[in-house]
């Protein structure tokens, strides 16, 4: 005799633990839809940015199998498939990738794992009408048909005054990435419009990218650990909710595979890139944007050390009330304190935007706008 009430509560939970699996399968097989199941060399370039100087764009070449003409073209059997030529795939060593934007060239060689990271030195002018221009790539291996790709790289277009770096998990939208499963399931189930996004942070971080007279463009660069698998979402995120989807957003490839069926570990992840970033922008200071969760705070200040005097403020939100997290970010305070560098810990958005205009990096209207946007009020401006 069944319990009418356990099959009550069974149910929904296999309904979501079906739901789960089937989007994040389908979540890890989107990757491989760009070569049609056609297999052989492909690349996966990712959105490149430079100054008016340099250039620079990262990506993987791969070596990747066909699918049958028996698997279905769409649905979760194709995923499911796709899943399985994600994990069998190769990197391919040793592959030529030529690179062209505008008259500038530049051609490198993979690495072991099929990873190739090109500086791309500016030789002429760029059009000073947009930010945004392409980069065609041409990708070559041994016994492999060549194939080509493009792919967006962001030199600002005018002289910037700050660079605005920011984390996206439980800093920009809510994750739970203390966490794990919470964040899993909001990564990969909930759908874009359905993630929150902490009150506030569409209007701070657009003045942050208008900048104290409303009419900047600074570079808002966003840094996470997250896997370059949903980047689709994070745009997708970003634009419904008003908040500058950029320039760029840096993820990681995570390395799954039936060797190492883990996301790598990536701890310098973030400062590497911040260091490189800040080295790019030779001579322009930066605020850094995080979260209590994690380890933003100890990032962040190791930043401040070496790079002296670049760091103008680190806004830390915090999401948690821990009261040894909270003595840690006294004890980071008190180490940088004879820097030029303020260390906010914010409950909200309003203090970190009251920091922000005291500092003169944001305007009054874009205060205001902060103040509305947390108090729930229209925006009469929009």
């Amino acid at each position: 005799m069944r319990c009418p009430a356990l099959v009550v509560v069974v149910m929904p939970a296999l309904r979501r633990a079906t739901l789960f699996m089937k989007r994040l399968v389908g979540v890890v097989a989107r990757p491989m839809k760009r070569d049609h199941g056609h297999g052989g060399l492909t690349v996966t370039p990712y959105r490149g940015y430079g100054s008016r100087c340099d250039a620079f764009l990262t990506g993987r070449v791969f070596r990747q199998s066909p699918l049958g003409r028996l698997v279905p073209r769409r649905g979760f059997l194709r995923d499911l498939a796709d899943v399985v030529r994600r994990i069998a795939r190769r990197g391919v060593a040793d592959a030529t990738v030529e690179i062209h934007m505008g008259e500038s060239h530049v051609a490198v060689t993979t690495d072991r794992d099929g990873y190739f990271d090109a500086h791309l030195p500016i030789v002429s002018s760029l059009p000073r009408d947009r930010s945004w221009h392409h980069a065609e790539l041409w990708v070559t291996a041994d016994h492999e048909s060549p194939v080509r790709a493009s792919v967006e790289v962001y030199v600002p277009a005018s002289e910037i005054d700050l660079l605005v770096i920011s984390d996206i998990d439980d800093t920009v939208m809510y994750t739970g990435v203390a966490d794990r499963l919470r964040m899993l399931y909001r990564l990969f189930i909930e759908k874009p419009h359905r993630r929150t996004a902490f009150p506030g942070v569409a209007s701070l971080y657009q003045a942050l990218h208008r900048g104290a007279d409303d009419r900047g463009e600074r570079p808002i660069l966003y840094v996470s650990r997250g896997p370059w698998a949903i980047y689709e979402m994070l745009e997708a995120f970003f634009q419904l909710n008003r908040i500058p989807v950029g320039p760029i957003l840096f993820l990681r490839e995570w390395g799954i595979s039936a060797r190492h069926p883990w996301p790598r570990r990536a701890e310098d992840h973030k400062e590497r890139l911040i260091s490189r970033m800040l080295a790019l922008f030779e001579g322009v200071s930066c605020i850094l944007i995080g979260d209590s969760g994690q380890h933003d705070l100890e990032v962040y200040t190791r930043i401040v050390k070496a790079h002296p005097g670049r760091v103008e403020a680190i806004y830390i939100r915090r999401v948690d009330r821990r009261v040894e997290r909270q003595r840690d970010v006294q004890l980071l305070r008190d180490q940088i304190c004879h820097t030029r560098c303020d260390l906010v810990l914010a409950a909200d958005s309003v203090l970190i935007a009251e920091h922000a205009r005291a500092r003169g990096f944001i305007s009054d209207h874009g205060l205001a706008a902060v103040r509305r946007d947390v108090a729930g009020m229209p925006d009469d401006s929009a």
